[in-house]
């Protein structure tokens, strides 16, 4: 009896965590829906077409969609009880994922470091907003993937430990899945145009 009702918590908890991130994709909506309103209000300044080099935006979508796969990798180690297997893929994950905010901060820099800051138009302001809250999300999925590292470094594989980890990868998952768009809709788009 016990060990259903601890099962029923944990979907209750994943159920809930699904609703979360449905409002996290209504957060990303909003802000797409600004960014694609604002993608030629530039008054002036630089475009995306000027200002986004696509090798290095393409870099950054191939480790983030490689950072899902090694995160799916690690999911199922540590579904069939591969600690060491899942403490790996974790790692190569997490290595990723900071790959990608360095590009990011990178690119960021370079666009502030000419002048292309959030404060020079409409559009970079979007643009700014947008995929900073992207990378922000990057950045406490990272925190929270080096915590699940933590845990399952000196913690058993305990239902309640697998559902967490399961939560923060369907979170890791999410932020592939909106930076998809992101590639879509703000560069590609844009290179396009």
């Amino acid at each position: 009896m016990e060990h259903v009702l601890e099962h029923n918590q944990e979907n209750t908890k994943i159920f809930g965590f699904w609703i979360y991130l449905m409002t996290d994709l209504i957060i990303f909506a909003v802000l797409f829906a600004a960014f694609i309103v604002h993608r030629t209000s530039t008054f002036g300044g630089p475009t995306g077409k000027e200002l986004f080099e696509m090798p290095s935006v393409l870099a950054e979508t191939v480790i983030l969609l490689t950072s899902s796969f090694t995160c799916a990798l690690a999911m199922g180690s540590v579904h069939k009880g591969k600690r060491n297997w899942a403490m790996f893929w974790f790692l190569m994950t997490f290595a990723l994922g900071v790959s990608f905010l360095v590009l990011e901060l990178k690119e960021f820099a370079h666009f502030v470091s000419i002048g292309a800051s959030w404060k020079r138009s409409a559009f970079l302001s979007s643009f700014f907003t947008l995929v900073g809250t992207h990378g922000l999300h990057i950045t406490v999925g990272l925190l929270w993937m080096a915590v699940m590292m933590l845990r399952l470094y000196i913690r058993p594989l305990v239902d309640s430990s697998i559902s967490r980890m399961h939560r923060m990868a369907l979170f890791w998952h999410f932020l592939d899945f909106v930076w998809i768009f992101i590639f879509t809709v703000v560069y590609g788009w844009t290179h396009l145009s």
